[in-house]
C-alpha cells in the first residue's frame, strides 16, 4: 500500500485493516517458529511495513486533533507527578 493510498482512508477502515495485517503477521511468524518456510518470505517484510504506515498515518491524524484540545485545556491545572514510589508528605 502506499502512502497516499493509506491517508485516503477513513479511521474506521485503517483499523480494521491494521488488525487484519496483524492478524497476517501472527499467521507468518508462527509459521516460521513452527519451522515450515512461509510462500514468500518478502511478504512478511511488506506486512511489516504497511503496519509501521498505518500507525504513523493515524497518530498523524489523531495529533491534529489533540493539538485543539490541548489548545483549550491549556489554562487547567498542570498533570499530576507520577513517578512512582513513596511520596513524601
Amino acid at each position: 500500500m502506499k502512502a497516499k493510498e493509506i491517508r485516503e482512508m477513513n479511521e474506521e477502515n485503517l483499523n480494521t485493516r491494521l488488525e487484519e495485517l496483524r492478524k497476517e503477521l501472527v499467521k507468518h511468524n508462527t509459521q516460521i517458529a513452527t519451522g515450515t518456510t512461509p510462500k514468500s518470505p518478502g511478504q512478511l517484510k511488506q506486512i511489516k511495513k504497511n503496519i509501521a504506515k498505518i500507525l504513523t498515518i493515524l497518530h498523524e491524524k489523531n495529533k491534529g486533533t489533540k493539538k485543539e484540545v490541548r489548545r483549550n485545556e491549556k489554562f487547567l491545572a498542570p498533570p499530576k507527578n507520577n513517578f512512582g514510589g513513596r511520596q513524601k508528605a
